[in-house]
């Protein structure tokens, strides 16, 4: 099986992450150093940049990377939306809008917002909310050839049901993905 076909700009509300072999999104602290020194596809940040309209993300991670202009590298711009219970006391920003409201009104404000393109959900909690509400229409992921160890997890969700999924694309949309890696030795 091969890369997943580009991603187009459907209006969807799309999970979207980078995340390590063992199951992280980000480091301890949010942190993302972990991810110097990975390479994707070629046209695949430019391909996210186009199809994105807006984006929605927590409260932690923007706590953490308050500089809209940083996502995907500076490339894109748009609407960004951080969800929080909080928004009085969060530092401000150009073309940032903080949200205390429930997940399903945060995903119809960015839907509007996004113009008919994406809606990213950039955030783990999140995303495992609106996946609970069946508001979430894709996770893409981009599997780092890393293990981190600790960090935050894609989806963390003690004693609830399994969620199943079906693989885009073609072929049989329950089978395994595989992959292969090869520890890197230490120097």
């Amino acid at each position: 099986m091969g890369d997943t076909e580009p991603q187009t700009a459907g209006g969807k509300v799309l999970w979207h992450f980078t995340m390590s072999l063992d199951g992280f999104v980000a480091g301890p602290g949010h942190g993302m150093d972990w991810m110097a020194g990975i390479s994707a596809r070629p046209g695949l940040i430019e391909e996210y940049v186009e199809t994105t309209g807006a984006v929605l993300g927590g409260r932690d991670g923007w706590d953490q990377f308050p500089d809209p202009g940083a996502i995907y590298g500076g490339a894109w711009k748009g609407p960004l939306f951080v969800l929080t219970h909080h928004p009085e006391d969060a530092t401000p920003a150009d073309g940032v809008t903080f949200l205390s409201c429930d997940p399903a009104e945060a995903v119809r404000i960015g839907l509007e917002a996004a113009g008919g393109k994406n809606l990213e959900v950039f955030s783990p909690t999140i995303g495992r909310q609106l996946l609970e509400l069946g508001l979430i229409d894709e996770i893409d992921l981009h599997i780092a050839p890393v293990l981190l160890g600790e960090g935050i997890r894609l989806f963390d969700n003690p004693g609830g049901e399994p969620i199943r999924l079906h693989r885009l694309g073609e072929g049989d949309p329950t089978s395994v993905v595989n992959v292969r890696y090869r520890p890197v030795a230490r120097s």
